[in-house]
């Protein structure tokens, strides 16, 4: 397979280290706004560089892979699918509802496949739990407890285009509640707190958050989020049952210690996703190599990606008014 790489920043470089120790990926492609920095990336994988993200198009590709800027997101999806090239896109699709179905009704006329990119659903304790509720073995859940704990803020620069906490960080955690229960959300209450420093603020936005989440089954879903854990890198998802209860991410690495000082952690705690989630990006680009060869549908179309966005959107919305949105105000 001949594969094309849009962008080759961190989850970029990551992409192309999977890629290039593929045995299925003949050549790898990379482009970046920033050529310089996609010929250094090519060189140490291995893989060819391209001018511009633009020559990708022209290449005679299989498949694309968009790691680049959240705002070029929509184009360049929208690009492969009008030349019918499957592409596998980071999340975003689109910077808002409205970028996700203009992309969602391009990609409807094109036929061509898109696989997004949350990880967590080939996260090995993510799909043991949705594995274990599926089967019944917690009996009716009550409750799911999602986290996700960044050990130090992004800089300043990040914030004002992250799109703020809810819809950049807890999507993932929104994501992760939805694949294990396989049920919707049917509306949120939001709250945010700035304790740190003043950018967050002064960009509209929080670093801490947690939002309440009822599931359309009734059950009660809470998402915490932070960008100041620096005990470690942090993300747990548990479901809790009549029967019995299941947690992901619960193990020598999660940076936690008991009150009584003894410590939960034998090993060094994560220091971020990439080093978290390392088995989970290499699933799922495989699994995106399977879409590319036309031997399986993409198992996280853009709908889906859509319906967590609009629960992170009720978040945001619900953090700003302080008071509780149901998603179906927010689809409109």
């Amino acid at each position: 397979m001949r594969i094309g790489l849009a962008g080759a920043g961190r989850i970029g470089a990551r992409h192309a280290e999977t890629l290039g120790g593929l045995p299925e990926v003949e050549s790898v492609l990379i482009a970046d706004v920033d050529a310089d920095r996609a010929r250094a990336l090519a060189r140490k994988h291995g893989a060819r560089a391209a001018d511009s993200v633009g020559d990708l198009f022209s290449s005679d590709l299989d498949g694309i892979v968009v790691a680049a800027a959240t705002d070029a997101h929509a184009d360049l999806v929208t690009r492969a699918a009008e030349a019918h090239i499957p592409s596998f896109c980071e999340k975003p699709v689109a910077p808002d509802i409205v970028g996700t179905l203009q992309v969602m009704e391009a990609v409807r006329r094109s036929g061509c496949q898109v696989q997004m990119g949350f990880q967590r659903r080939f996260d090995a304790g993510h799909i043991a739990v949705r594995d274990a509720v599926a089967a019944g073995r917690l009996g009716w859940l009550h409750t799911v407890r999602s986290c996700t704990l960044d050990p130090a803020p992004p800089p300043p620069g990040y914030i004002p285009v992250s799109g703020g906490i809810f819809r950049d960080c807890a999507v993932h955690d929104i994501d992760g509640v939805r694949f294990v229960t396989g049920r919707e959300v049917v509306q949120v209450v939001a709250v945010g707190a700035n304790k740190g420093e003043d950018y967050f603020a002064e960009s509209g936005d929080v670093d801490t958050g947690a939002a309440l989440l009822t599931l359309d089954d009734g059950t009660i879903a809470i998402i915490s989020e932070t960008r100041y854990n620096a005990a470690g890198y942090d993300v747990r998802l548990e479901a809790l049952g009549a029967k019995d209860s299941l947690v992901a991410g619960l193990n020598e690495h999660t940076p936690l210690s008991t009150a009584d000082g003894d410590l939960l952690h034998a090993g060094a705690p994560c220091t971020g996703f990439l080093e978290r989630f390392g088995p989970a990006y290499t699933a799922e680009m495989r699994a995106f190599l399977r879409v590319v060869a036309g031997e399986a549908e993409s198992p996280c179309p853009p709908d889906e990606a859509l319906e967590a966005f609009y629960v992170a959107e009720a978040c945001e919305r619900s953090r700003r008014e302080t008071r509780a949105v149901t998603i179906e105000e927010v689809r409109g």
